[in-house]
């Protein structure tokens, strides 16, 4: 099976609370991965939460994204580094 994000919510800043087909939910904070030219428009905040659930991950209106491999794993070592940190 394939992974994809089968639904998204916007929590504020750059945090967004991801739903897989696979059952999991993650919550990522995309913050310190707006890199790069194509990402730079995301800063802006009222642009940053205009995403879409687009074939199988999350896509802003400028082509970005992100793969939804890369945002389980996000949100898994985010989660553990919570965990450490609290």
């Amino acid at each position: 099976m394939f992974l994809e994000v089968s639904a998204a919510k916007y929590l504020g800043d750059y945090k967004i609370n991801l739903i897989f087909n696979s059952g999991e939910s993650k919550t990522v904070d995309l913050s310190a991965e707006l890199i790069g030219e194509v990402f730079e428009p995301l800063k802006d905040k009222s642009f940053f939460e205009s995403f879409k659930i687009k074939y199988n991950t999350i896509e802003w209106s400028n082509g970005a994204d992100f793969a939804p491999e890369f945002l389980l794993e996000l949100g898994k070592k985010q989660k553990s580094i919570n965990k450490i940190c609290a």
